[in-house]
């Protein structure tokens, strides 16, 4: 038996879990704090990810069986799927109180000490963007994750000693959105990794109609389906799109929302029939219109569309890749025959070949290549 499941929970098992905000939060979670209400607070609440609940339910079933804090658990996946409020549902399943960091807000080993040392039996520190935290953050947190402790280096030089400080056994979420960039020692210490996956349309219908109860919404099937089959697979951008046709019926219409209603309050925000929203329509008009459909490097498509590489890459691109809009290759991104076709421009021939978007030549008169016989 591990260290870790030889010491109890101390929390009583009938306490109610609690919120502690620690350090700073990230523009992710300032974004939704409009969305609090919304946020399910169990696991049978929580719509999709089924594969994973199971899981979750496994591995939290048992700590609370055994009395004990559940094993540290990492959550990868796409901005807006459900990380955040995966961790509230951790703490709010296991009766504990949940601690709130990110990766950037944690800046120096200080910081981090601070907060594990703060801790109290069973607590849950969620870690967002976890892969952003510096290699001596990292220090830290290994023998925290496994042994529960954590060394503070008292003096310089020759004198410089290291004296062990207990940490409180707890369970850590970490969330990221670019589990590559996670240290494989940071990897290997977490007992559950898991990626989630973008919804199926229907799950976001069941999270639209969820929400529009909570908001008291008036919408039909029709209206709900309508907003789902625009959400690009996330939840988010799903409670995001039934606040703004909800203003839109409110303030221009009768506050009914039907499928005419979505529609037109959809288009009136800029969100097409395929999900795309201007940004991301701005971004395949630039790789279509200024770099001729590519291929364009990533750093010069995140300067054309004055977005940070990361955002273009983290937010933009796996939407367009799973619709079949965008192709990253060795030489950059390259649109598809369907992002011309959105955007409702041809594509000239040369970029056809290039991408690879037809088996067979569109011109007979094309050049002979070097090779090529009459």
């Amino acid at each position: 038996m591990s260290e870790r499941d030889e010491i109890p929970l101390g929390r009583p098992a009938g306490a109610e879990p609690a919120v502690a905000m620690t350090a700073e939060v990230t523009a992710d979670e300032i974004d939704l704090t409009d969305e609090v209400g919304l946020r399910p607070r169990t696991l049978d609440d929580f719509v999709g990810q089924r594969e994973l609940k199971e899981k979750l339910r496994v591995v939290l079933g048992a700590a609370r069986k055994r009395d004990r804090a559940a094993d540290h658990l990492l959550f990868a996946g796409p901005p807006g799927l459900g990380k955040t409020t995966l961790a509230h549902i951790v703490a709010n399943e296991m009766k504990a109180e949940l601690h709130i960091t990110s990766g950037p807000a944690l800046a120096k080993p200080g910081d981090l000490a601070a907060i594990l040392t703060q801790l109290e039996e069973g607590d849950v520190l969620f870690i967002d963007e976890i892969h952003r935290l510096s290699r001596q953050i990292e220090e830290v947190l290994y023998p925290a994750m496994e042994d529960f402790r954590v060394d503070i280096v008292i003096g310089q030089g020759p004198s410089a000693r290291s004296i062990p400080l207990p940490v409180a056994p707890f369970t850590l979420v970490g969330a990221t959105t670019r589990v590559g960039l996670l240290t494989g020692p940071l990897r290997d210490r977490f007992g559950l990794e898991t990626r989630l996956e973008y919804y199926e349309p229907d799950e976001l219908e069941q999270i639209v109609v969820r929400a529009a109860g909570i908001l008291d919404v008036d919408i039909d099937g029709e209206g709900a389906t309508e907003i789902a089959g625009r959400s690009r697979g996330t939840p988010r951008i799903a409670n995001r799109l039934l606040r703004q046709v909800r203003d839109f019926s409110d303030v221009d219409r009768d506050g009914y929302i039907d499928l005419t209603v979505a529609r037109e309050g959809l288009a009136f925000f800029g969100v097409d029939d395929r999900g795309l929203d201007k940004p991301s329509r701005g971004l395949l008009l630039a790789v279509c219109d200024r770099f001729g459909g590519g291929p364009v490097g990533l750093k010069t498509l995140s300067i054309s569309v004055s977005e940070p590489t990361e955002t273009v890459e983290d937010v933009y691109e796996p939407y367009l890749i799973q619709q079949g809009f965008l192709m990253r290759t060795p030489q950059g991104r390259v649109a598809t025959a369907s992002a011309w076709e959105h955007l409702g421009l041809t594509p000239p021939v040369s970029h056809v070949h290039r991408a690879g978007n037809v088996a067979e030549p569109a011109d007979e008169t094309l050049p002979l290549g070097l090779f090529d016989q009459e």
